[in-house]
């Protein structure tokens, strides 16, 4: 089935080199080079499922990504030279289909989304552990950049974990000393994005209210070293293992 798929794959490829075109939409004069406003779009695999969880991603019948796996996104895992964060699409309503990658007759979601000009937007494909529903959780990504900070902000995808506080430091700060970053994020939500200096700091998730000295025992997603320099956006993942359930776990994508 793989070798049926690698030809529409390249027209993908081709699609995603000419000018930054749109991925194939329907509405397009011509696919590769349309005309209309665009907005730019990611699609994140977050599925807890090994047997749907490897998926190729279609964006109006165009393949998107390919042989996608747990925290990978699309379309920077394209070959090069695509390997934008984003792909502008044409403005307008949209749906990806997720077929496994083992079996592309099997559709494992259908999403519908609509593109807005001059909008960044990630579409992250959730659930699946225990048999459950695949779905999905939509982020309008606001990229913009500061000359002298670095932006980050944090998506909580991880359903075992509840609702936390999520503590950003230097590393190996007191957490019984430290006051929440961010108070309270509700599972299936995004933060604000946080400006802040340049440098390495450690992110730490605890329930939410967990009382000053039980922090430290309580730390349920621990980001030991991440570097952030000025001039850049980033977007910390906080989700469950690959089958759903602990150990929780935290991945960082590269806005811009």
């Amino acid at each position: 089935m793989m070798k049926s798929f690698r030809p529409a794959l390249m027209t993908a490829l081709v699609s995603l080199t000419a000018a930054l075109a749109a991925c194939g939409t329907t509405d397009a004069a011509d696919p590769l080079a349309p005309t209309g406003p665009t907005g730019r779009v990611r699609f994140v695999n977050v599925i807890t499922d090994t047997t749907r969880g490897r998926v190729n991603a279609i964006l109006e019948n165009v393949p998107f990504g390919v042989n996608l796996t747990y925290t990978q996104s699309t379309p920077i895992t394209l070959a090069a030279p695509n390997t934008a964060n984003y792909s502008p699409i044409l403005a307008g309503s949209r749906t990806l289909v997720l077929k496994r990658t083992a079996d592309t007759n099997t559709v494992v979601a259908t999403i519908g989304f609509t593109v807005t000009g001059g909008q960044d937007q990630t579409i992250y494909a959730t659930g699946g552990a225990g048999a459950s529903a695949i779905g999905n959780y939509i982020t309008t990504d606001d990229n913009a950049l500061s000359a002298t900070q670095a932006r980050v902000r944090v998506v909580h995808l991880s359903p075992t974990a509840g609702a936390v506080d999520v503590f950003v430091t230097a590393p190996g700060a007191d957490l019984a000393a430290a006051t929440p970053t961010l108070s309270n994020v509700t599972v299936r939500s995004a933060s604000a994005y946080l400006a802040v200096n340049p440098g390495t700091y450690q992110v730490r998730v605890v329930p939410a209210g967990t009382p000053p000295a039980g922090r430290a025992a309580a730390v349920a997603i621990n980001v030991a070293s991440l570097a952030l320099v000025a001039n850049t956006v980033r977007t910390i993942v906080a989700a469950d293992n690959n089958v759903g359930g602990a150990p929780l776990r935290a991945f960082v994508l590269l806005d811009r």
